[in-house]
């Protein structure tokens, strides 16, 4: 089943089991789906990659928000929002663990024959191609720094 009908699918299911936190989140998504279809130059239909970008946005936006209210001392708010990106989270692809990354990026380093931190901006390239959905850009950028330095 595609992903953006397993969405619409959960907006159902949430409606029904009166889950207002789950109903709000997942229409979020839709919502953001619409407005990328919708969007001057957009097309008329999304691949599933399109949408994780989409749903990874949110919940880098939520973890984000998150943190201000932390810093503003607003733990009740914060909880809402990390609730919130934990349900976003669930649409996502198991993200790759650190040693994942780096194990891949190996690969990429060999393949484009990088030898300093000079090719970092073709390492990165290929790598944030080949990881869509599976691994944070700052992550994978902090582990590219590392094996080229």
């Amino acid at each position: 089943m595609a992903l953006e009908q397993q969405i619409q699918k959960d907006i159902v299911e949430a409606m029904k089991a009166k889950d207002q936190t789950r109903l709000n989140t997942v229409r979020s998504i839709k919502s953001a789906i619409l407005l990328a279809k919708t969007a001057e130059g957009g097309s008329k239909e999304l691949q599933d990659g399109d949408i994780f970008k989409i749903i990874q946005k949110l919940v880098k936006q939520h973890k984000e928000t998150a943190e201000q209210f932390i810093a503003a001392g607003r733990q009740d708010a914060a909880d809402k929002e990390m609730a919130e990106a934990s349900i976003l989270d669930a649409y996502l692809p198991k993200q790759l663990s650190a040693e994942e990354i780096e194990q891949k990026l190996k690969e990429i380093i060999s393949s484009v024959g990088a030898t300093g931190i000079a090719d970092m901006g073709k390492v990165m390239g290929v790598a944030t191609k080949m990881m869509a959905g599976l691994a944070d850009g700052k992550a994978i950028s902090a582990a590219v720094r590392k094996l080229l330095s």
